[in-house]
């Protein structure tokens, strides 16, 4: 199997995942539509394609298969929410919490503004991959320990700051909840430095696998507390309550492929090889 199809199949597996999560979820209360459905997967699917062919990474075996998993996630997470915050029009008197760019609770209606804001959130993220870059160049090498749980902590902190900016208004201030994606990434950080020495990809796949956690969390351990942004908002399709169901089979399966992969990953000393931070000299 080629390359670029590899990394575009694992690509949708990971936006199947995320697509199941985000369906449970929200099918009670919005409905279910297949183009919503797999709206994350097509995405995914396209985004392992370039990252293939952007950075040269894709799964060709189990670390880096566990490692694009990751990316991937980040990536196609990172830029829907940015799309339904910063750029969507969209009817926002059916949710609790607005999912479009608001302060204190109070959506910017001015979308010009709205997209500005949206380009400046992208732009501090990568930023953000830059500086990582510029760091690790520096040091000219692996990171240490210490460097990898706090600079792997980055993905963390900037979800941190944008779920609290979105939610405290309406829920109020969490301070456990503050700090959980911060200390999470950081963990997550360590586990990926056993496959690879690329600070940005550990930084990357670390709070793409803290998403994918969270959400497992939120959405699977309490299936009857509405999300946030429905909170104290009716069911109106009761019957996606049950018919929700016959997906998490699927979803249990893809964590258990992730789990599995990494454990063989870490027992065959198996450690991935494309890097951007040191690409290889032409």
């Amino acid at each position: 199997m080629t390359p670029w199809l590899t990394a575009a199949i694992v690509g949708f597996v990971a936006g199947a995942h995320s697509s199941i999560w985000g369906m449970y979820k929200d099918a009670p209360h919005e409905g279910f539509t297949v183009r919503t459905f797999m709206r994350s997967m097509l995405f995914a699917a396209v985004i392992g394609a370039l990252l293939w062919r952007v950075t040269g990474l894709w799964p060709a075996d189990a670390a880096s298969a566990v490692v694009f998993f990751g990316v991937v996630y980040v990536v196609e997470r990172a830029i829907m929410e940015a799309y339904k915050t910063f750029f969507r029009e969209a009817d926002q008197s059916k949710y609790t919490i607005p999912m479009q760019f608001a302060v204190f609770g109070k959506v910017v209606t001015n979308r010009g503004l709205r997209m500005l804001l949206g380009l400046c959130y992208l732009g501090i993220m990568l930023v953000t991959v830059w500086l990582i870059t510029l760091f690790q160049r520096t040091i000219g090498g692996p990171p240490p320990l210490w460097a990898i749980f706090i600079i792997g902590a980055a993905g963390g902190w900037i979800s941190a700051f944008g779920g609290a900016w979105k939610d405290a208004p309406i829920e109020g201030f969490q301070l456990l909840k503050f700090f959980r994606s911060p200390l999470m990434a950081g963990t997550y950080a360590l586990l990926m430095s056993r496959l690879t020495d690329d600070l940005v990809f550990i930084t990357l796949a670390a709070e793409g696998f803290v998403i994918a956690t969270t959400e497992t969390y939120k959405t699977f351990f309490f299936p009857s507390k509405p999300r946030g942004k429905f909170a104290n908002k009716p069911v109106i399709f009761p019957e996606w309550l049950k018919l929700r169901q016959f997906f998490v089979p699927l979803y249990i399966a893809v964590w258990l492929g992730v789990i599995a992969a990494y454990v063989v990953a870490v027992s065959r000393h198996q450690q991935v090889m494309p890097s951007i931070v040191f690409p290889p000299q032409a």
